[in-house]
Parts: C-alpha cells; sequence; structure tokens
C-alpha cells in the first residue's frame, strides 16, 4: 500500500511537523490535518476570538479541499477540537450559518466535537480535521 502526503494549493504553513493532507494511493478518500486559525504567511488570526477563529479555520479547510479539486460538500466527516464549553453555543451559530449554503440539500456531515484542554499553541481555540472523498 502507498500512502502520499501533499500540501495542496489553498494550505497554510504547518504549525508543527505535519503534512495538509494524506491520501492512501487507490483510494477516493482524503485525510485532511486539523486546521488552525493562521493565515497563508503563518500568522495566526484571532487570538481569543471565537468567531474569527471559526472563519479563518473553515477557511483554511475549504482551501484545502478546493485545492484537491473538491467543495465543502466532499466532505465525509468532521473531527473538530475546541478548548472550553462555552464554545459549543457559537460554533453551533456559526455552523447554521454557513453549513446550508455548503450542504444546500439540508443533510450534514457526521461531525465529532470534543472539548479539549488545549491545541498546540494557547492562542488556539478551535481546530477542525476532515476525511474527504475526491
Amino acid at each position: 500500500m502507498k500512502i502520499d502526503y501533499i500540501d495542496p494549493p489553498g494550505s497554510v504553513p504547518a504549525q508543527g511537523l505535519y503534512t495538509s493532507v494524506g491520501h492512501v494511493a487507490g483510494d477516493q478518500y482524503r485525510f485532511v490535518a486539523g486546521q488552525l486559525s493562521v493565515n497563508a504567511a503563518g500568522d495566526i488570526v484571532g487570538a481569543g476570538d471565537f468567531n474569527a477563529q471559526f472563519d479563518q479555520v473553515f477557511g483554511n479547510l475549504k482551501g484545502v479541499i478546493e485545492g484537491l479539486g473538491g467543495t465543502m460538500a466532499s466532505v465525509v466527516k468532521f473531527t473538530t477540537f475546541t478548548t472550553s464549553r462555552d464554545y459549543i453555543q457559537p460554533f453551533m451559530d456559526k455552523r447554521a450559518a454557513h453549513f446550508p449554503e455548503w450542504y444546500p440539500s439540508g443533510i450534514f456531515p457526521p461531525n465529532t466535537l470534543l472539548i479539549v484542554q488545549g491545541l498546540v499553541k494557547p492562542e488556539f481555540i478551535l481546530e477542525v480535521e476532515a476525511v474527504v472523498a475526491i
């Protein structure tokens, strides 16, 4: 089995030793690394601001998926990490604002939401990874 690791167009600089996407040769699935609130220059966006981080994280995720030739509708599953229960309602509100555009059928991909003690840097409060079918 051959595994390829790629940083497609739309990827932002990694915040550690990882690649944006893993792909098993011959398989239609792509495993997208957790996206953080980092811009194209590698700068942290929206430290302490959940809404700004949501927009950047999902913008990064969308950029990676489009770089693979897909759309948000290509997502098979999300895994979401946040650092406080206080962010659950804002997360649900932001999803409710964006998901109808990305999933006009009204059928949404599965999501696992985890509350964690912290992410790779203390400024980050949200990280989202995805499995994508391309």
